[in-house]
């Protein structure tokens, strides 16, 4: 029996030292120790020995045990450190080499524009307030003096939802909001998407509006009029020629269209403007009567509100002509309006 120890012993080393993988290691350990192992078996015949010879043997048994075990980790060692090293190598970087261009991100040219148009009313003194998105009737059209038989209420198509909500099709809620909260004097603008049924290569179901509204005592026509002059020379260039056409909303009085002269031909007449030479930019007008009336203003103070696209006027900005680019999310488009680059 020590002779078949002493075989297995060398066997064994030999084996390990072998051994390739950490796999094959883990087997051999399995085969020569486990409890099916050789080395079991072999001492399963330990009690046919005379009580003189099982010392001994159990003895060199133990030896043999730990000097396996003592190659096995020695082994294991060497081959997780190789495997370590080889990963490492594969793994390993050229510091030298030149590094891998990445694509910033940048403000997508619609934030842009209403980033700007924000900066140019607050220069004025204007807050910026905001409101749901999701709305009643009452606020989306009765309190804006379009009841329910009201033909204005065909001009535009609305998104109706269970329970009498809507979403809103335009941003004068906000207003309303406001004066129900504030006193006058309220100076403000309400940015926000607004929901139409609508979509073409000018129009999208859903699109960004700017609205402002002033209320104070003494508010005249004349004030309106110097303030959207003063927002669109600051956006579009002091030489820029606006003018007011005479127009009907159902929550102004009087109400004004407001253009400006082409961007394309200036003002010359080209195919972009028709051949007039301008081009529509927005709404605007008085506050109706009916409107403060809602919110109980007093009857000496008045007002005027406005409401642009902010897609309309990015559109005349950059000379697109298809609203869906601007939703697309192609790279190649959004990557012509990175800050700094020029489209």
């Amino acid at each position: 029996m020590k002779d078949q120890i002493e075989n297995l012993r060398r066997q064994a080393l030999a084996s390990l030292a072998e051994a390739k993988t950490v796999p094959e290691l883990e087997g051999l350990r399995v085969k020569i120790l486990g409890k099916k192992g050789e080395l079991t078996g072999i001492l399963r015949g330990i009690s046919k020995l005379s009580p003189q010879e099982r010392p001994e043997v159990g003895e060199l048994a133990n030896q043999v045990r730990d000097s396996i075990n003592e190659a096995l980790s020695l082994r294991m060692k060497e081959l997780k450190d190789f495997a370590l090293a080889r990963e490492l190598e594969a793994e390993k970087v050229d510091i030298t080499l030149p590094g891998r261009p990445f694509s910033a991100g940048s403000r997508h040219p619609l934030q842009q524009v209403l980033d700007r148009i924000r900066e140019i009313f607050i220069a004025m003194g204007y807050q910026v307030m905001e409101g749901p998105e999701i709305e009643t009737d009452y606020y989306n059209f009765e309190a804006l003096n379009v009841p329910a038989d009201h033909p204005a209420r065909d001009m535009q198509d609305t998104f109706f939802l269970p329970g009498g909500r809507l979403l809103r099709s335009q941003t004068s809620p906000v207003q309303v909001r406001t004066m129900e909260k504030q006193l006058p004097p309220v100076r403000i603008i309400a940015p926000g998407a607004v929901y139409r049924c609508d979509a073409d290569i000018t129009h999208s179901p859903m699109f960004h509006q700017v609205e402002g509204l002033l209320v104070d005592r003494g508010v005249t026509f004349a004030d309106l009029k110097g303030t959207l002059e003063h927002f669109l020379h600051q956006l579009f260039g002091k030489k820029r020629g606006v003018r007011f056409r005479p127009s009907f909303f159902p929550f102004t009085e009087p109400s004004a269209e407001v253009d400006i002269s082409c961007l394309i031909c200036g003002g010359e007449g080209c195919r972009v403007c028709k051949g007039t030479g301008w081009l529509e930019i927005l709404g605007s007008g008085m506050v109706h009567p009916k409107v403060l009336e809602k919110v109980n203003y007093p009857a000496d103070v008045g007002g005027f509100a406005f409401g642009m696209g902010v897609e309309r006027i990015a559109m005349l900005l950059y000379g697109i002509s298809d609203i869906r680019l601007f939703f697309e999310n192609d790279l190649r488009f959004l990557r012509q309006f990175q800050e700094g680059s020029r489209c």
